[in-house]
């Protein structure tokens, strides 16, 4: 049996651009939400959102390098560059056709796309930049930190709307026990906050409409929730075989041990009823690890904090758990970084390993008013000091696709 584990993550976020003030803000209950700043947004619905601050691709990339990048390349690459000095990886002493990329995103080049398609209708189509394309496409992220790295093995893109960052890192899980691969460089990117984008989910009602006070807005499983927050950024890590990571004297944050994908094949945008693909994504991810349900200690929610979705995961729980699920902690901390998409769930697995290396459960921050509906340990207001062995992280996007990660104390 070859066991997979986490060497390595870097993160570019709404609550911080490395992990340690990541992780700080995220135990401290830090909102990354606030009046969107990229555009004007008056004559929006929702005006509020979760920026990536302070962000200088120039500190990462190359000057003319970053600028033929859209900004959700320049994410991924800055958090690669992050998760492999974090994991003390030495390209030069790996075998490069073993070393592979999956970086996800739901959405690309957003920006690049919105600012050529002006260029085109404003100027003509001799002033659409060559790089558009490449700066657009959804798999350049995974290409670009392939190049940066020299990686040479397996290397996609995966878009499966906001589940796609936990599919990259289940994919990546599945090449390394498959013995495809020993190390995998993997995560999602997204920089969605464009007014396309903005105007597009305003037209679903899907964000949030609480624009007095931003950042109260994302309140996951509270009652009078509405919508859930664009947010943008990047997380990768670094996974390994075992062996291959004690033979070069990594430190190992966490072991990824279960991965379960399923559909709804229900409906475009609405989850199915009492969260039946959910609920069957958990399952597998558990049946994977050989383990039984009682022996997972901490959810990190898909909990966007829009009505159905909160419902619905919280009977998805409930199918799964039985009578257990009251006694798991379930947190959301999209309550702080908002909805990061397609890198959702590559982030939210980041903290899932932090969680277990350290024990602590974030809470789910903004919690006012209970929800009949939603009536588990949410972890409210206030995160936890405790000792936790496993940890699920689930993801469910439009199109109805659900992906479930498991993830493991580390155990020598």
């Amino acid at each position: 049996m070859r066991r997979v584990v986490i060497t390595g993550t870097g993160t570019i976020t709404p609550v911080g651009n490395d992990k340690d003030t990541f992780w700080k803000n995220i135990k401290d209950g830090v909102c990354g939400v606030d009046l969107v700043t990229r555009f004007d947004t008056t004559e929006f619905a929702c005006r509020i959102g979760a920026e990536v601050k302070d962000f200088n691709p120039e500190d990462y990339l190359d000057k003319k390098e970053a600028k033929r990048m859209d900004r959700y390349t320049q994410y991924a690459m800055a958090a690669a560059k992050m998760a492999i000095a974090d994991s003390k990886l030495d390209m030069e002493k790996e075998d490069a056709t073993k070393v592979g990329v999956i970086v996800a995103s739901g959405v690309g080049g957003m920006e690049t796309l919105e600012n050529q398609a002006n260029a085109l209708a404003n100027k003509g189509p001799g002033r659409v930049s060559p790089f558009f394309i490449p700066m657009m496409i959804s798999n350049m992220a995974a290409g670009q930190v392939a190049i940066m790295t020299g990686a040479k093995g397996l290397n996609f893109c995966i878009t499966s709307a906001c589940a796609s960052g936990t599919h990259a890192i289940g994919e990546a899980f599945r090449a390394i026990k498959n013995g495809d691969a020993d190390v995998m460089i993997t995560g999602g990117a997204e920089a969605a906050i464009t007014p396309l984008s903005y105007a597009g989910f305003c037209s679903m009602k899907a964000l949030s409409t609480n624009n007095d006070d931003p950042k109260g807005a994302s309140c996951p499983f509270d009652k009078n929730r509405d919508g859930f927050i664009m947010g943008e950024g990047s997380g990768i890590l670094v996974l390994e075989e075992l062996e291959h990571a004690k033979a070069r004297g990594a430190n190992i944050v966490a072991e990824v041990v279960g991965y379960g994908a399923t559909d709804d094949a229900h409906h475009i945008t609405a989850p199915a009823p009492d969260g039946e693909g959910g609920a069957r994504a958990m399952q597998l991810a558990i049946d994977n690890a050989g383990i039984s349900a009682d022996e997972v200690d901490y959810i990190n929610a898909h909990g966007t904090s829009t009505p159905y979705n909160d419902k619905f995961e919280t009977a998805a729980i409930k199918k799964v758990f039985g009578d257990y699920a009251y006694k798991l902690a379930v947190s959301s901390t999209k309550s702080m970084t908002g909805h990061l998409l397609g890198a959702a769930g590559a982030v939210e697995a980041i903290i899932c390993a932090l969680a277990l290396n350290e024990g602590y459960i974030p809470a789910t921050i903004n919690h006012k008013e209970d929800d009949p509906d939603c009536d588990l340990d949410y972890v409210f207001n206030q995160g936890r000091e405790k000792e936790i062995r496993y940890a699920l992280s689930n993801s469910l996007g439009f199109g109805g696709h659900n992906a479930t990660v498991l993830l493991k104390k580390f155990e020598a």
